[in-house]
C-alpha cells in the first residue's frame, strides 16, 4: 500500500480522496492550512516557504495536488482583481510545482512513485468563455507545468499526469454540480493505482479516459 500526500484535504475533493485512500488501504498525508484533523499545516499562498513546511514530510509514493481556489470574486478580462489573480496563480499553478520539488527527493526513495495533479476542465484553450478567467487561466497554466514536469521527470521513470474531475458538488462547485465527489475521488485514485510511465504527460477524466488539453 502507498503513502499518499493530498493537498487541500479540509473538503471537497482533496476530502473525499482523504476518505477514498484510507478505505482502499493505503496511508494518506493530508494539509490543511491549519493542520486541522491531524493534517500536516500547509499554506500554499508562499511558495518559497512550501519547503522549509514539508521537510520533515517522511517516505512517500505518491503526491497528488488537490488544494485550489475559483477566486477572487472579480475576474472578468474587463474587470479583474489582479491581486487577486495573483493569489489564485500562486495556489493553482505555482504551489502544485513547489510542493513537487519539495517533495521529490522522497518520492525518489519510493518504488513507484507517482504525481497526480487536480486540474479543471475549463482548463481546455478549446472552450471560449469569458467568466472565471482567473481560475481558468490558472488552471491551463497548471496543465503546461505538469507536462513540463512529466518531460523533465521521465528518464527516471516517475509519472506525472493531470486529472479533470468534472463538474463536482464542493463547496467551490456548487449544490447543482453534477459529480458526487467521492466517486470523483475513487476513479482519481483509480487512476493513481494504475498509472505508469507510459501515461506521463497526459490529462485523463477522473473516469479513466485521456482527455485533450
Amino acid at each position: 500500500m502507498a503513502r499518499i500526500l493530498v493537498t487541500g484535504s479540509n473538503r471537497g475533493i482533496g476530502a473525499a480522496l482523504l476518505r477514498a485512500a484510507k478505505s482502499a488501504g493505503h496511508t494518506p498525508i493530508g494539509t490543511t492550512r491549519d493542520a486541522r484533523r491531524g493534517t500536516l499545516a500547509l499554506a500554499l499562498d508562499d511558495p518559497e516557504a512550501i519547503a522549509e513546511q514539508l521537510a520533515d514530510i517522511g517516505p512517500l509514493d505518491v503526491l497528488i495536488n488537490s488544494a485550489g481556489v475559483i477566486t477572487p470574486d472579480r475576474q472578468s478580462p474587463l474587470d479583474m482583481d489582479f491581486a487577486g489573480f495573483a493569489h489564485t496563480m500562486a495556489v493553482n499553478t505555482i504551489a502544485p510545482l513547489a510542493v513537487a520539488q519539495a517533495v521529490i527527493h522522497r518520492l525518489r526513495e519510493s518504488p513507484a512513485p507517482k504525481v497526480l495533479t487536480v486540474s479543471s476542465q475549463m482548463a481546455w484553450l478549446g472552450y471560449r468563455k469569458a467568466d472565471r478567467i482567473a481560475y481558468r487561466a490558472s488552471k491551463a497554466a497548471v496543465n503546461k507545468v505538469m507536462q513540463g514536469l512529466a518531460t523533465a521527470l521521465e528518464p527516471e521513470g516517475i509519472p506525472v499526469v493531470l486529472v479533470d474531475p468534472g463538474w463536482v458538488r464542493t463547496d467551490m462547485g456548487g449544490t447543482e454540480a453534477e459529480e458526487d465527489p467521492d466517486e470523483v475521488a475513487k476513479g482519481i485514485l483509480a487512476i493513481v493505482e494504475r498509472l505508469t510511465i507510459q501515461d506521463t504527460g497526459k490529462f485523463f477524466r477522473f473516469t479513466g479516459e485521456e482527455r485533450a488539453f
